[in-house]
């Protein structure tokens, strides 16, 4: 049976999760906006998936706004801030997420001025250099809580309270955070936060973004006035429902689920430190499930082609890119060669992974690399 490495790109669905949605897959089946009782219904599993995902994250309810994924929400915050504010400088880290580059770079083509915060070798963020990033006129940061490819975590406190004191309204994405580091909205100090559900055994399709109160934000999507006027259109309720499923499930989880997949973790780095790999940022602090690393010679996606064939998924950097040939930009920005960055794979581990499927996962690597090294010879 094939073996699935690959968590950061998604998890499977937590059986709680299905149990808590399937009601409204059926007779739950109401529109919450409805006076009726069908509509009630529907409106109250709403507000208690709300309530489920504050507690979770540290927030009030009335912060949640629910949206299609992480992505949206990552729109939201930036096309929302730049609709009530007049252009300046927006401020991001150089290994975002293409949800926060690409919307970002539409900015800088309407007058907007787009400064990248650097990294360091290991992938964390230069407090000098945000600190000098903010000390021009400045509208809007965002930094990246957990990097998807390398599982880097930020100090974003400190960004944030930098960017409190120059006026500044600070947005992270946490979403690969979310359920597998301790998150607290209130304590991280930021304006909006963006979390996601099937990165936490969650359906696909539902994600949020909380807001402090005291922002204002231009709606993507205008209409009915759904999601506190910030997201329109009729509330999928069976997912938003799997949602504060998923969300309790892992703030309860939490401390289990990391003391499993860091040993496991523990066990692949020493393993692929002895065949010779490249680990990436590895002397910084990062996810407990997350192993990203290159051999010097061997393309990555080539590699994650042999590991397929052998029953192991894994990727070449963000799943949310997996179309992309060009070597990692989160490992270029990190001063990485192209041709070592071009041969980067991810292994993110989970709760259904096990000592027999890193053993495994490790003998079938050094027999793919044996047949990539005997063809690249022939």
């Amino acid at each position: 049976m094939p073996v699935y490495l690959d968590y950061n790109a998604t998890t499977p669905m937590a059986a709680e999760v299905l149990e808590g949605m399937l009601p409204y897959l059926g007779t739950g089946f109401g529109n919450p906006s409805s006076a009726h009782a069908f509509g009630r219904m529907a409106r109250e599993a709403v507000h208690n998936a709300r309530s489920q995902v504050a507690e979770a994250v540290g927030c009030q309810r009335s912060q949640v706004i629910f949206t299609s994924g992480g992505s949206e929400a990552n729109n939201l915050f930036i096309k929302g801030a730049a609709g009530y504010l007049k252009p300046g400088t927006i401020a991001i880290s150089s290994i975002e997420h293409p949800s926060i580059m690409k919307p970002s770079a539409s900015l800088a083509r309407s007058g907007w001025l787009l400064r990248k915060i650097s990294v360091d070798a290991e992938g964390l963020l230069d407090i000098r250099d945000a600190d000098s990033a903010l000390s021009s006129p400045s509208c809007m940061v965002s930094v990246m809580l957990a990097n998807n490819e390398t599982g880097i975590i930020q100090d974003v406190a400190k960004v944030a309270e930098i960017a409190r004191s120059r006026g500044a309204w600070m947005h992270t994405d946490a979403v690969q955070a979310f359920g597998k580091v301790p998150l607290n909205f209130s304590s991280l100090g930021v304006h909006a936060m963006t979390i996601s559900a099937h990165k936490i055994c969650g359906p696909k399709g539902v994600g949020a973004l909380i807001v402090d109160k005291r922002l204002a934000l231009m709606p993507l999507v205008e209409g009915g006035g759904q999601e506190s006027g910030l997201r329109s259109g009729t509330e999928n309720v069976a997912a938003i429902v799997g949602f504060g499923v998923a969300a309790m499930l892992a703030r309860t989880r939490l401390l289990d689920y990391a003391r499993h997949v860091d040993c496991l973790k523990k066990k692949l780095e020493s393993a692929l430190q002895d065949m010779g790999a490249v680990l990436f940022s590895r002397g910084a602090p990062r996810l407990p499930n997350t192993s990203y690393f290159s051999f010097s010679g061997v393309d990555g996606g080539t590699l994650v082609l042999e590991m397929d064939r052998a029953g192991f998924a894994i990727a070449s950097g963000s799943a949310c890119a997996s179309g992309a040939t060009d070597p990692s930009e989160t490992l270029l920005a990190m001063g990485v060669s192209p041709d070592l960055a071009r041969g980067a794979v991810r292994v993110s581990l989970g709760a259904g992974s096990d000592d027999s499927h890193v053993a495994d996962f490790v003998t079938a690597l050094k027999a793919a690399l044996r047949r990539l090294s005997t063809m690249a010879a022939v």
